[in-house]
């Protein structure tokens, strides 16, 4: 059998300034996720969200082009989420229904989603590079627990950046499999593959959950008493009650060693220290 990790992010990983102007575009926080994908449910699952494009974005995906090709043009989950909060009623009833036929895809096809969520503090530097890595290792450690509960094997494929962001995140894995005491991670063979998310379903997924889905949710609940711009929108809370409870189901969670819960989606709040069940209200 085999299973898959598609990762990819929402958010970039610049600071927020002290001053947020309401007008301003700086992202209040940073998502890196994982969708868990079992390998013979791939073919069910791509077929089923080409079929998604063409019904909801049809100059997309026009009929002229090539049925396979259709997976080229990407929904992009940034686009989803402006139509869901600050389109016109029609725009944001499309982008609300053609999320809810995601989560249906997710539940038919049994995904599991993990996810790291970072909340930027005002003011302060934002250690992007320290951040990324040490969220791919948490996502490599869920995604290898969920691995060894079944009884199997996969391998991560990411939405590639530069070369040196891939080989430096790369090499963060490289010295926890292979460091020489207790050795991580037994149940993926080899590091993370980067590739295009054109090409890859299970990527294009995972952009989704991110933009459309976590994101918003994530810089509502945590940001709304201390950021005033486009990323913090009153809209934000029908997503979450429209579907945080859905999320919460896909969630791959599980009590570590310490027989504290671990996975799903883990919220580093370091002002508020706010829950993670927050995301689900």
């Amino acid at each position: 059998m085999g299973k898959i990790c598609y990762v990819d992010e929402a958010g970039d990983l610049g600071s927020l300034p002290l001053d947020i102007k309401r007008k301003g575009n700086n992202q209040p926080v940073f998502v890196i996720g994982g969708l868990f994908i079992d390998t013979d449910r791939l073919y069910g699952i791509t077929q089923d969200f080409i079929h998604l494009k063409q019904r909801f974005f049809p100059s997309l995906c026009p009929k002229s082009m090539k049925y396979l090709d259709r997976v080229l043009p990407e929904i992009k989950g940034a686009d989803v989420r402006k139509n869901a909060l600050r389109g016109v009623h029609q725009q944001r009833r499309h982008a609300i229904g053609f999320m809810d036929k995601i989560m249906d895809l997710f539940e038919r096809y049994e995904v599991q989603i993990v996810a790291r969520i970072w909340v930027k503090v005002p003011g302060k530097a934002f250690n992007g590079n320290g951040v990324y890595s040490s969220s791919i290792q948490s996502i490599y450690e869920y995604f290898n627990h969920y691995l060894e509960e079944n009884q199997d094997v996969g391998f991560c494929i990411m939405d590639s950046r530069d070369q040196i962001k891939n080989i430096m995140v790369s090499h963060s894995i490289f010295t926890q499999k292979f460091r020489i005491l207790d050795p991580a991670y037994k149940n993926i063979p080899e590091l993370p593959c980067f590739s295009h998310s054109n090409n890859h379903v299970g990527l294009q997924l995972c952009d989704i959950l991110c933009s459309a889905f976590l994101f918003p949710i994530a810089s509502y609940t945590y940001c709304n008493d201390v950021v005033h711009n486009v990323h913090v929108s009153a809209n934000a809370p029908y997503i979450r009650e429209r579907f945080g409870q859905r999320l919460k189901k896909l969630q791959h969670r599980y009590t570590n060693l310490d027989d504290c819960y671990t996975g799903g989606l883990v919220v580093s709040d370091p002002v508020g220290k706010r829950s993670s069940s927050l995301m689900f209200a």
